[in-house]
């Protein structure tokens, strides 16, 4: 289909949209030859598309670690972090460490696609930062944690702040992994 009846550019293959040839079904198998996914792809297409949908979550994640990171990174030059507790500190400076781990991992991606670009290995430049991306959601994971451990710790020295923290953890868990992990086993094309 096209835009002037109906439907959108994405509904045919790439191929007819650039006036080149559509790729035609395997009689065999239905699958589309020259394609492992069922899209028609060649692999560099399949990496551009992989790339593009990656900085777009990278985008997410990056910058709500630069935001905590900042913030982080002034707590240290305010008059009541001297008063604070030594352990407060150490938590602090775990918290900062991590989240200057998380940022590194997650503009990783970006650095390396600028150093291999123009190299012809797009699709292993794409599972590289794919991996960089993944280590620094983990960080995220963990500097979000540390973070709210002491906040919650400083602010209210009650003995349930590692409960609501605990709680707090596993909720991030179900969100980032249990469900998108659920999804993928139930939905996934079993073929």
């Amino acid at each position: 289909m096209n835009e002037r009846n109906g439907g959108t550019p994405e509904d045919e293959p790439r191929e007819a949209r650039r006036g080149g040839k559509a790729r035609e079904p395997d009689r065999g198998t239905g699958a589309v030859t020259g394609g492992q996914d069922g899209r028609g792809e060649t692999e560099e297409e399949r990496a551009d598309r992989r790339w593009q949908e990656l900085l777009q979550e990278i985008r997410v994640a990056q910058t709500g670690v630069q935001i905590l990171l900042g913030f982080l990174l002034t707590v240290v030059f305010t008059p009541p972090f001297r008063a604070l507790e030594q352990t407060d500190k150490t938590v602090y400076v775990v918290t900062v460490v991590l989240g200057s781990l998380a940022t590194g991992a997650l503009i990783g991606p970006v650095s390396f696609h600028r150093i291999v670009a123009g190299r012809r290995v797009k699709p292993q430049a794409v599972v590289w930062a794919s991996r960089l991306t993944f280590t620094g959601i983990l960080l995220l994971l963990a500097t979000l944690t540390a973070a709210l451990f002491l906040i919650l710790r400083v602010a209210t020295h009650d003995p349930y702040v590692p409960w609501l923290v605990s709680g707090v953890l596993a909720w991030y868990l179900i969100c980032w992994f249990a469900l998108p992990l659920w999804v993928r086993t139930h939905y996934a094309d079993r073929s």
